[in-house]
């Protein structure tokens, strides 16, 4: 399938034709065959994109909330009647299964443009106001930023770059938006949506290319706040060069994040979790709960129930319903994760329970040129090895086992990392005091993964700085103004006549 090339956006168009600067290809990871044509957006380009969203501001945080909601669920709706056309689209730029990309990404995206534009239409920016003393009063309004730069992951495009778009422009913002290089085919379609929907021109813009782009929407004095999705050690160097400009910012990072499987647990429930937690999206879920903590005197049930299930990991036809399991997104990470599971066989000497080296049994002739792994389960496995400590961001399980809960908390916790934990176990008295104690901004009990536009959520430690969605969300893109009203009639002074 191919696609018309994509260029810069603002303004309300993309730039025309012609000649440009750099380009770059998207690439079909199931086959590896080129998709379209992306041209890298010139420094000229980025200032314009900029200009166009400063330009546009003042009306649009002017605007009512009322008003903004409206047109923010409209564009709601229409990505509800776009969901299947906009998913498959998703599904040819990640490589993720059309039965996944059709029933999460656009749909949970949609959801969040929702929620936001209810919650500003319901007096989700007031302010608040008190009496001080009976001659004074205080109240407090909630303004926007002004011109935010959204800085999208390869892993589910179009909910990042509406996790990050929804709560930014319904609090009045506006934004210009740069997608991962690695899968940037839903931006502009997010813009025309965002205008069919009656969005103003310059709300929200589009800008194409690698982490130099990215530098310069971050250094650029235009830009009120910074909001990044990606790895640690790119969120650093964005955050530390947002900040020493004095943006605001939100850092949605990685993670390393334990399963806790409780002794008292229902076994095949914790089993469909942590398939759940490795899996999905071919593990490529910061989220994912990569390092399952299985009591000893249940590894050997809990092996074998896996086993069972592995069947069910099901690679192919990425539009055919059946299929659950994708490629990788691209060669690169396709060989760093090749990599992973290779040393974990031939250093870290973890035992291969399941999968490893090589593309999954059964894949269809016409696929095999594209980045597939198997899905890959360690066991034995010790909390020094570089599988157990490191992010993989694959369908790479480690399973490790523990003698008492106080020593799984503790093992769970030795990570700079933060992002997500969770636990599985019928005493749920049992499975709130673990969760208290693990150390992580994300937390799931007897469930994995769901995160619905009400819970905001965030990382601790290295995995992150602030929380999207739910109401602390849109606070996110707020600064806070305290006004003080004397009404005594006087000013008090220190400066009158003795």
């Amino acid at each position: 399938m191919s696609l018309p090339d994509r260029r810069t956006f603002y303004n309300g168009k993309a730039v025309s034709g012609g000649p440009s600067g750099p380009t770059f290809q998207s690439i079909d990871p199931s086959t590896s065959k080129v998709v379209c044509t992306i041209y890298t957006s010139s420094e000229s380009e980025v200032d314009q994109a900029i200009r166009s969203a400063n330009l546009a501001f003042p009306s649009w945080a002017s605007t009512p909330p009322v008003e903004r909601s409206r047109i923010l669920l409209k564009a709601a709706s229409i990505l509800r009647s776009r969901n299947d056309e906009l998913a498959k689209i998703e599904t040819i730029d990640t490589g993720k299964p059309f039965s996944e990309t059709s029933t999460v990404d656009v749909i949970t995206g949609a959801d969040v443009l929702e929620y936001f534009a209810h919650l500003v239409a319901s007096g989700g920016l007031n302010g608040e106001s008190f009496h001080l003393r009976d001659s004074a009063w205080v109240y407090t309004s909630k303004e926007p930023l002004g011109t935010c730069a959204g800085i999208g992951a390869w892993n589910y495009p179009i909910q990042i770059a509406l996790w990050k778009s929804a709560p930014c422009l319904a609090a009045g913002n506006t934004m210009v938006y740069k997608p991962s290089e690695v899968t940037p085919l839903h931006a502009q379609l997010l813009a025309e949506v965002y205008q069919e929907a009656g969005l103003p021109d310059g709300v929200f813009n589009v800008v194409y290319g690698d982490g130099s782009v990215g530098s310069l929407l971050t250094r650029h004095p235009g830009i009120a706040k910074v909001s990044f999705t990606g790895q640690v050690s790119t969120g650093r160097k964005v955050a530390g060069a947002a900040a020493g400009e004095m943006k605001y910012v939100t850092m949605e990072l990685g993670g390393k994040s334990p399963v806790i499987v409780l002794p008292d647990v229902d076994l095949e429930q914790a089993v469909d979790g942590a398939m759940m937690a490795n899996f999905f999206s071919t593990g490529q879920v910061c989220t994912n709960g990569t390092r399952v903590f299985v009591p000893e005197q249940l590894k050997a049930e809990f092996e074998r129930l896996l086993l069972l299930k592995m069947q069910y990991v099901r690679a192919g036809d990425l539009l055919d319903a059946n299929t659950n399991f994708g490629p990788l997104v691209s060669k690169a990470h396709y060989d760093k994760v090749v990599r992973y599971i290779k040393h974990g066989v031939e250093v870290d000497k973890a035992r291969l329970l399941y999968g490893g080296l090589g593309q999954p049994d059964h894949l269809p002739q016409s696929l095999r040129t594209g980045y597939w792994v198997r899905p890959t389960v360690f066991t034995d496995c010790t909390d020094e090895m570089k599988i157990v400590k490191e992010e993989i961001f694959g369908p790479v399980m480690s399973i490790l086992t523990y003698s008492s809960v106080d020593e799984a908390v503790r093992r769970a916790n030795n990570t700079e990392l933060g992002l997500a934990a969770g636990v599985f176990g019928r005493d749920i008295d049992l499975c709130h005091r673990v969760i208290k104690q693990l150390q992580a901004g994300i937390t799931w009990v007897n469930t994995w993964g769901e995160s619905p536009a009400e819970m905001a959520v965030g990382g601790w430690k290295q995995s992150g700085v602030g929380v999207e969605n739910g109401r602390r969300g849109l606070e996110a893109w707020l600064r806070n103004k305290s006004t003080l009203v004397d009404m005594g009639g006087s000013v008090p002074t220190v400066f009158s006549k003795l």
